[in-house]
This record gives structure tokens, C-alpha cells and sequence, in this order.
């Protein structure tokens, strides 16, 4: 199991829309409102590291919207 803890920056005011959108996605495992510098925190597990990078890269990030992404991917054990 591959999992990534992606930080959102999101358009004033689209917080609510964008983790509406993002509970939608199977591999997304928790979405939180934060404060600070991003907006919401994404947990995303996948089988592999290939699904992982390819969920953040075509689901997540293609999410209309969202600013900016930072993604941390967790060592697999």
C-alpha cells in the first residue's frame, strides 16, 4: 500500500466545492479544512507508487480550482 499526504491551496472561497469533489474519489481516505498556508490536507492511498502519482496527478490536481499542491509520500514498509 502506497499512501501520500497532499496540501491544497485552493481559490478564495472554493474549500467547501473542492472536498466535495475530492470525497468522491475512491483512492482519497480523509480530506480536512486547515489553516495557514494551505487550505485542505488529502490523505490518498493506492496499491502501488505508479497509482499513487497517477491519482494526484489526473484526479486531484485536475480538480477545477485548486491553486497549488505540495504531495508527501509516505516510505512503504
Amino acid at each position: 500500500m502506497s499512501v501520500a499526504y497532499v496540501l491544497i491551496n485552493c481559490e478564495l472561497g472554493a474549500d467547501k466545492e473542492i472536498m466535495e469533489k475530492l470525497k468522491e474519489l475512491d483512492e482519497v481516505v480523509f480530506v480536512e479544512k486547515i489553516n495557514g498556508a494551505y487550505d485542505l490536507l488529502v490523505k490518498v492511498e493506492a496499491k502501488n507508487p505508479i497509482e499513487l502519482r497517477e491519482t494526484i496527478s489526473w484526479k486531484i490536481r485536475k480538480v477545477p480550482k485548486i491553486r497549488t499542491t505540495i504531495t508527501l509520500m509516505r516510505e512503504e514498509k
